[in-house]
């Protein structure tokens, strides 16, 4: 069967993905924000994400940034994320943005699309020390 495409994200979107091990998707899902759009051969665009991930939020090394509910409420809100979660830019990965990699989450916030949220603009600085740690 092949696998269906979704509507076309936008850079800043934090989406349920099965983020792969290698190159398979992993059987569970989790958050990843889409750094990227590439829609060169429309309408099967591909996107770059970066990993996401509830564990060790509160210990951040270089190429990350986190959204904390205690200490950022209104990004953690915006993000539409169910725990505090860190995501890291040093692991990216560009994927065909169809239900192979990526998949609605629980309660479909969005509708029937993989969008959780959004990237708060309160974290843009954040972002920006995360891509520049990544850079050196």
């Amino acid at each position: 069967m092949m696998p269906a495409w979704w509507a076309e994200p936008t850079a800043g979107e934090i989406v349920w993905c099965h983020f792969p091990d290698d190159i398979h998707p992993r059987p569970k899902p989790r958050p990843a924000l889409v750094l990227a759009v590439f829609d060169d051969d429309a309408p099967q665009f591909h996107v770059r994400v970066a990993y996401g991930t509830s564990q060790r939020t509160t210990t951040l090394h270089r190429g990350e940034f986190s959204i904390l509910r205690e200490r950022n409420p209104s990004a953690y809100e915006a993000a539409g994320l169910s725990y505090d979660t860190k995501f890291d830019l040093k692991q990216t990965v560009d994927l065909p943005y169809t239900t192979d990699w990526f998949s609605v989450p629980p309660a479909a916030p969005h509708g029937q699309v993989p969008k959780l949220g959004t990237l708060h603009p309160s974290l843009v600085r954040a972002v920006q020390a995360a891509f520049r740690a990544v850079a050196e």
